[in-house]
């Protein structure tokens, strides 16, 4: 979703989320969720013991939502300290957090490489982001964090593709 906010809108078959849940939140959390998601309890426990992920289901339209929970490491809690709102609707005014422009290039940098660079849609959504938020990006922070994440090569061959 970040990446369709920040650069090129695309249909998705799913939502991704990055939430810092504690094991006190799943009751309330699944109780909230349990007239239009399944919402798995133990998966959701494991998640969060695992600093893995777990999934969220729509029932009504089998729409599906994978829940990140942060790593212990530098770059998780960084992208959760550099979210930015983005209003969502006007008429009452409602916001959510997305990550920031430079964090989602990174995050799907590292995703692109994960996955054995092969997926072309990481890469549209990263030169959509590239190409859109052009002239605000924090260049200096997303070759820190590239160089930290390894992937600094992929990074330089997105920012000169982009033309930036």
């Amino acid at each position: 979703m970040s990446s369709s906010v920040h650069g090129i809108m695309r249909s998705t078959m799913d939502i991704d989320i990055l939430a810092d849940m504690r094991l006190e939140h799943i009751p309330g959390f699944v109780s909230a969720l349990s007239t239009a998601f399944y919402a798995d309890d133990e998966m959701i426990r494991d998640a969060i013991n695992h600093k893995g992920s777990f999934n969220l289901i729509n029932l009504e339209t089998a729409y599906k939502v994978n829940v990140f929970i942060p790593k212990q490491r530098a770059f998780d809690q960084m992208q959760l300290e550099r979210r930015v709102a983005s209003l969502i609707t006007s008429d009452p005014d409602k916001a959510i957090y997305v990550t920031s422009p430079e964090d989602i290039v990174l995050s799907k940098l590292e995703w692109y490489r994960m996955g054995g660079e092969v997926s072309d849609r990481q890469l549209r959504d990263i030169l959509g982001v590239l190409k859109t938020k052009a002239e605000q990006l924090d260049l200096i922070y997303l070759r820190r964090w590239a160089q930290i994440l390894k992937v600094e090569d992929l990074l330089e061959k997105v920012i000169n593709e982009s033309g930036l």
